[in-house]
């Protein structure tokens, strides 16, 4: 299947902008960039003319199940939100998680969203396979999907933040990590489904549960992921509990490295940031849910000058509600300009994030991120046209204001989004399946709510 997208602004990311450019994609990756009409012949062409082509985006930070139960303490600091939601979230089961992960990657998806990632950490005994619900959901949409097996064992009783009944043991989250991982990994270039481990944060995690997950990980050849330095009550905690920052507690643990990302540093020390840049530890920006939960702004231009690879992420929908991927585009490059002036971050520092920064933080620059010859066929083409083609430059068309709409979403060179629709699952139904989760999981954790 030969597929030409001819008249478009071609924004690669990786080099040359193409006004009136042209993208070739041939079985699944992209054989062509370049100005001007596409050169043979092609068994589709998409005219487009009036759109911005763009390399799909890529969601560094999730929680997908959020989807159910969106609209909860809304006015809370991050460990008050925890602390309200923790008993809910412990009654969700595999239809809860299925119909909230349709809803999410759905709705990713509409904002140009290819590949995504989700941090799943709670896993209710008794509630089927809450992993297998979510990996079903991704393909059934077709999106790019690194779910991340999360966990958590250090409840009340033992000094961490969540109640003891919604964490595990140290042994049954390492044998059901690996069993993870070997039934869903897929490492094959190309691959739509890749796994990675992901203990949830310093306080609700023990010391050998990070120390063990980092040599699983490692050994199986995955990455590892966690939230770290989202607040200054984590912070504190930190300080109190082993008398050092976050980050210097987690290298001390051996997470730092280029196969290590992180959900937020919103609160990070110059010497973190020389840490992470000097072994290519990762960072997923959350602007938005950072700004919901009163977290703060993070330090992203210190961290990208510094060269700390940086990617977008939405955060879960529980503290982002609705929040698409293509507008923390805006929401980044404003907050960085509203904490450092308005040179701070410009509109295609931030796409690059949105694109490239993310594929580098999953460890899939080498297939995604860029519009390149060989690179997988992910692509968002954006209508510039309309109104905002009073705007001559279509990258600040993007970034700045109402994200324009979506005509078309590539993955591996199949339509996910056409006109603004999902084209691989009915739309309506996708939706109502979002709805009847939350209603589900209301229901079923009425006696806590």
């Amino acid at each position: 299947m030969r597929i030409a997208i001819e008249n478009a602004h071609v924004v690669t990311v990786a080099g040359p902008e193409h006004p009136g450019g042209h993208v070739v994609v041939e079985d699944g990756r992209i054989a062509a960039v370049g100005p001007g009409p596409a050169p043979g012949d092609a068994d589709e062409r998409i005219d487009g003319t009036g759109c911005l082509a763009t390399p799909g985006l890529v969601n560094t930070h999730h929680h997908l199940y959020q989807w159910a139960s969106q609209g909860l303490a809304k006015d809370s600091t991050l460990f008050e939100w925890l602390v309200t939601l923790y008993r809910p979230w412990s009654k969700m089961d595999a239809e809860v998680v299925h119909g909230a992960a349709s809803a999410g990657l759905g709705w990713l998806a509409l904002s140009g969203c290819t590949t995504s990632t989700d941090h799943h950490y709670l896993f209710p005994s008794g509630r089927g396979d809450l992993f297998a619900a979510e990996v079903e959901a991704a393909a059934e949409l077709h999106i790019r999907f690194h779910p991340c097996r999360g966990s958590m064992d250090k409840g009340r009783s033992q000094g961490g933040l969540p109640p003891d009944e919604v964490v595990e043991d140290l042994d049954t989250i390492l044998a059901e990590t690996e069993a993870v991982i070997d039934r869903h990994h897929d490492a094959s270039p190309g691959s739509m489904l890749r796994v990675a481990v992901a203990p949830c944060s310093p306080f609700s995690v023990s010391k050998d549960l990070l120390v063990q997950s980092a040599d699983l990980a490692r050994a199986k050849g995955v990455r590892l992921h966690t939230h770290l330095s989202e607040t200054l009550d984590e912070e504190e905690y930190c300080l109190a509990q082993f008398g050092m920052t976050p980050v210097q507690y987690m290298e001390t643990l051996g997470w730092l490295g280029p196969d290590v990302w992180y959900a937020h540093a919103v609160h990070l020390h110059d010497a973190d940031i020389a840490a992470m840049a000097g072994t290519g530890t990762g960072m997923a920006h959350c602007p938005s849910s950072n700004a919901r939960l009163g977290a703060g702004i993070a330090r992203v231009a210190d961290a990208l000058a510094a060269g700390v690879p940086v990617g977008l992420g939405v955060d879960g929908a529980a503290s982002a509600e609705m929040v698409p991927l293509a507008g923390e585009i805006r929401q980044a490059m404003y907050l960085q300009r509203a904490r450092y002036g308005p040179t701070a971050l410009t509109a295609r520092q931030a796409l690059e994030m949105a694109t490239l920064g993310g594929a580098r933080c999953l460890g899939r620059d080498d297939e995604i991120g860029t519009l390149e010859p060989g690179k997988l066929a992910d692509i968002a083409l954006w209508r510039v046209d309309g109104f905002h083609a009073a705007l001559d430059d279509p990258v600040v068309a993007l970034a700045y204001g109402q994200t324009p709409p979506l005509a078309r979403l590539l993955v591996g060179g199949r339509t996910v989004v056409s006109d603004g629709e999902l084209a691989t699952v009915a739309q309506d139904e996708v939706a109502r399946r979002g709805a009847d989760a939350h209603r589900r999981l209301m229901r079923l954790a009425a006696d806590v709510l």
